[in-house]
C-alpha cells in the first residue's frame, strides 16, 4: 500500500542522510528544480555537503542532532543505505522518511533481505544462515562448492565475502570474518550481471530504465551499458520482477535490483539497493529523466518523469588508483566529444575509492562501452 498522497513542492527543502557521490548528484538534481538541500553524515566537506544548501556535520547516533536536521526539511531521503535505524524513526518523528525505516531494515542485511525475496517467491541466489563453525560445515552440505561465505550486515564493494571452493578453507575462513551474523550463498554460475533501477511514487506509479550490463573488476563496478544485450523475455521479466520488489516492500522512492542471467537464461536475484545507484549513473546524461530527479520526483510526491533513453551510453568508474601520485590527464578523456565528465569532490584518492566517473553516449551500447574504455585510458597518457 502506498503512503498518503502529499506534494512537496520546488523552493522545499529536502533532508539526505549520507553524504556520498549519489547525494551530490541527488543535490545537483533537485537545485536545479529549485529545492533546498540539507545533508547529515559524520564527515565535512563531503561530495554532497559541497553542493547542498545545508550540510550538518554529526554521527548518525547523535539522535538530537538528527532531530535538528528533520525538523528543518520536509522530506528525508538516504544516498547510504547503511544508516540506524533508530536514525530513520527519530527523522520520521519530525519528517516523512522515503524509502521508509522498514525498507532500510530489510535491506541493509543480507540475509534479512533473501529471507524477505524467498518469503514473496522471488528468485533468489540459493542460501544459508550460518551462526557456527557447525552451520558452515552443513550449509556447505547442502549448497556444496564453490560457495561465497558473506557478512549478514554492512557489506557492499565486495567487502565481507570470501569464496569458498574447498573444504580445506573452512577454518580460515572462519577466522577471517568478525564474529557477527553470517550468510553462506550458492556460488552462480552465470553468464552476466545486469541490473534494473525502479521507481515507485505516492500513487502507485512505477518507472525504470530498462535493464543495464554490469562489469565488475576485484568485485567493484567497473562498466556499466544500457541497453543490455538481453533478449525481450529476460528484460520483461527482470522490470516485472523489479515492479514487484518496489510493491512488496512499498517503496517510496528508488530502488535497484542487482540480478543474475544464468548460463540457463533464469534470473537470481543478488542484491537489493534503496536509493539511486552506480548502474544508472549514466541516466544523468542519457536519459530524459535521470535516476537523481526520479529520486526527487518520487519522494516528494511529483508525477514520474519520462525515462526515455536519448542514446545508447556506457559508464566507466574512476577509482583512486587512477591517480597514481599524479593528476589524471583530463584533457585527453575529454577531447572525446561524446564523452561527459563527472568528479565527486572527494578530497583524497585511495585505491578502490570512487573518485568520478565518465559517461560516453553512442549511436549502439558496444560504441559506447568502446568509446568510454577509450577515453578512461586517455587518463593515463602522457601529457
Amino acid at each position: 500500500m502506498s503512503q498518503p498522497f502529499q506534494q512537496i513542492l520546488p523552493g522545499s527543502a529536502i533532508g539526505v542522510l549520507g553524504s556520498g557521490q549519489l547525494g551530490r548528484m541527488f543535490a545537483i538534481a533537485a537545485r536545479r528544480m529549485g529545492y533546498r538541500v540539507h545533508t547529515l553524515s559524520p564527515e565535512s566537506d563531503t561530495p554532497t555537503g559541497q553542493v547542498a544548501d545545508v550540510e550538518i556535520t554529526a554521527p548518525y547516533q547523535d539522535l538530537d542532532a538528527v532531530r535538528r536536521f528533520a525538523q528543518g526539511v520536509s522530506v528525508v531521503t538516504f544516498e547510504f543505505e547503511n544508516v540506524p535505524a533508530i536514525t530513520a524513526q527519530t527523522a520520521a518523528e519530525f519528517a516523512p522518511v522515503r524509502p521508509g525505516g522498514m525498507v532500510l531494515h530489510t535491506t541493509q542485511n543480507r540475509l534479512r533481505e533473501k529471507s524477505f525475496l524467498a518469503t514473496h517467491g522471488l528468485p533468489v541466489t540459493p542460501f544459508r544462515r550460518v551462526e557456527s563453525p557447525r552451520d558452515l560445515r552443513a550449509a556447505l552440505d547442502e549448497l556444496g562448492f564453490p560457495a561465497v561465505l558473506k557478512t549478514a550486515g554492512y557489506g557492499y564493494d565486495g567487502k565481507g565475502q570470501i569464496k569458498l571452493t574447498s573444504p580445506e578453507q573452512v577454518a580460515s575462513a572462519l577466522a577471517s570474518v568478525p564474529q557477527q551474523e553470517l550468510v553462506l550463498e550458492a556460488f552462480v554460475d552465470f553468464q552476466c550481471e545486469v541490473s534494473v533501477i525502479g521507481a515507485r511514487g505516492l500513487d502507485d506509479s512505477f518507472a525504470n530504465w530498462g535493464v543495464i550490463e554490469n562489469s565488475h573488476r576485484n568485485h567493484i563496478l567497473d562498466v556499466s551499458v544500457a541497453p543490455a544485450s538481453v533478449d525481450e523475455r529476460v528484460a520483461s521479466q527482470a522490470i516485472e520482477i523489479t515492479r514487484t520488489v518496489l510493491e512488496k516492500l512499498d517503496v517510496i522512492g528508488l530502488l535497484c535490483v542487482e540480478f543474475f542471467l544464468t548460463k540457463t537464461g533464469d534470473l537470481l536475484i543478488n542484491e537489493l539497493a534503496p536509493r539511486p545507484h552506480n548502474s544508472g549513473h549514466l541516466t544523468f546524461d542519457a536519459c530524459v529523466t535521470s535516476q537523481f530527479e526520479q529520486q526527487l520526483r518520487a519522494v516528494c510526491g511529483l508525477p514520474l518523469g519520462s525515462t526515455e533513453m536519448l542514446r545508447p551510453a556506457a559508464m566507466a568508474n574512476l577509482l583512486g588508483c587512477l591517480w597514481q601520485n599524479k593528476e589524471p590527464n583530463w584533457r585527453a578523456a575529454c577531447s572525446f566529444p561524446d564523452v561527459k565528465l563527472h568528479l565527486y569532490g572527494k578530497l583524497t584518492p585511495k585505491a578502490g575509492r570512487k573518485m568520478g566517473h565518465l559517461t560516453a553516449l553512442a549511436a549502439s551500447p558496444e560504441r559506447a562501452s568502446q568509446q568510454v574504455r577509450q577515453a578512461r585510458a586517455a587518463l593515463t597518457h602522457a601529457r
